[in-house]
């Protein structure tokens, strides 16, 4: 029924100007003279513009939207360029242009809407372009744009809606962070080394018997030439980072700092040669292998570029229900907004696998570093956990304060 009112209102308004103009006309007619046929002629163009409008179809508009790049990071300023084609070239008193679009995207922004007016003309192409001052991270959808026009009496109004869909992913921004690897325990005995074991197959130092399973180039063939009995080089054991970093997506103010400061860590570790694995603990759980390589690093950006804050519970209650899986001699590094009692015995458990343990608070700029939190820091170094407070744009000293403690 609705629907039928709607259809009904504009065609009651042309039946209404086509009325209008017939009376005007009857009345110069009828009555004769200069006023008469004046008013007549002085009608009949804005008449005949309205009519002309009303049967203007919108729906022949060729939309084409375009970005200045293809990637970007939180913080960027966005160039949307707008182009409308058309075949028709009808005089358009007016358009109203709208870009419909995500409200997530104009989070940072100054304004909440793309949408101007423009005067197109006889113009058969249109052109109009806007700038989003800070992009806020995340994926943002440009789903269609919508315009409006009409006649200079307001009679007419007509609106289209064009299909138009673009998906923008805006990456975290990064920070320098320079990174230091943790101190982390062999698997057998108490020796702390900064890295995991490996073997460095260029540094011979000794040989031993085979065994099954060792590699043949590892064969010392000297030795099986001068005794007959295989024997296998021995090699230096090598030490490599392994980093497992653990993030809370706890609803928090901080949760920004938090994925930027995580998504910089990653970017260094891996630029330093190391593997480095993800947990993202939230509405669910996202765990990514201890990899490294350029294409373990896009893997986990595209993650943290479309990542949500969205867990139900305190991470310290997360823990306690799952474990996590990981190399015991991998350093785990857990990124949080929010520290307690509860969550440090949690992250405990962690501590007794022969691994490095760092729980790193961030706090947005300007916030306290309050008496209860170093009251925690206190309790978790009594347990080997090392805790470190890290502030909005000073994350570059956190590996460095991490080594000191």
């Amino acid at each position: 029924m609705k629907t039928k009112l709607q259809f009904l209102k504009p065609l009651g308004k042309f039946l209404l100007l086509l009325i209008l103009m017939g009376v005007t006309f009857s009345y110069a007619m009828f009555q004769g003279g200069f006023v008469s046929w004046f008013l007549f002629y002085s009608f009949l163009p804005f008449s005949l513009y309205s009519v002309f409008v009303f049967l203007y179809p919108l729906s022949e508009f060729y939309v084409e939207r375009s970005f200045e790049s293809a990637e970007y990071k939180a913080g960027d300023e966005l160039k949307v360029t707008i182009t409308l084609t058309r075949k028709l070239p009808f005089p358009l008193f007016y358009l109203v242009l709208e870009d419909v679009v995500t409200d997530s995207v104009f989070h940072q922004s100054g304004f909440q809407k793309a949408k101007a007016m423009i005067h197109p003309g006889f113009r058969r192409r249109i052109m109009l372009t806007y700038y989003i001052d800070e992009l806020p991270r995340g994926e943002h959808i440009f789903s269609n744009v919508r315009f409006k026009t009409g006649d200079f009496f307001g009679v007419f109004e007509k609106e289209a809606t064009v299909d138009c869909v673009d998906r923008l992913l805006v990456y975290p921004s990064i920070v320098d962070v320079p990174y230091r690897p943790l101190e982390n325990r062999y698997d057998q005995g108490m020796t702390t080394s900064s890295v995991k074991i490996q073997k460095d197959t260029t540094m011979a130092t000794g040989i031993r018997e085979y065994q099954p399973g060792d590699r043949f180039s590892w064969i010392h063939w000297k030795t099986f030439a001068r005794t007959n009995e295989l024997m296998t080089k021995e090699f230096e054991e090598r030490q490599s980072h392994d980093v497992l970093i653990v993030l809370d997506r706890e609803s928090s103010q901080a949760f920004e700092a938090m994925v930027t400061f995580t998504a910089s860590m990653i970017r260094s570790i891996v630029k330093k040669g190391a593997q480095v694995g993800l947990v993202s603990i939230g509405g669910d759980h996202v765990s990514f292998p201890i990899r490294g390589g350029d294409e373990h690093l896009s893997q986990l950006n595209y993650h943290l570029a479309k990542v949500r804050q969205d867990s139900p519970f305190a991470l310290g209650k997360v823990l306690q229900g799952a474990g996590l899986n990981y190399s015991q001699s991998a350093a785990v590094l857990f990124v949080t907004s929010s520290v307690s009692k509860k969550m440090i015995m949690s992250v405990n458990e962690y501590a007794k696998r022969n691994s490095s343990v760092v729980i790193f608070l961030v706090k947005r700029a300007g916030d306290s570093y309050t008496a209860e939190e170093k009251s925690l820091k206190a309790y978790a170094s009594s347990r080997g956990i090392r805790l470190q407070v890290c502030f909005e744009g000073d994350f570059s000293s956190a590996f460095l304060e991490v080594k000191r403690a």
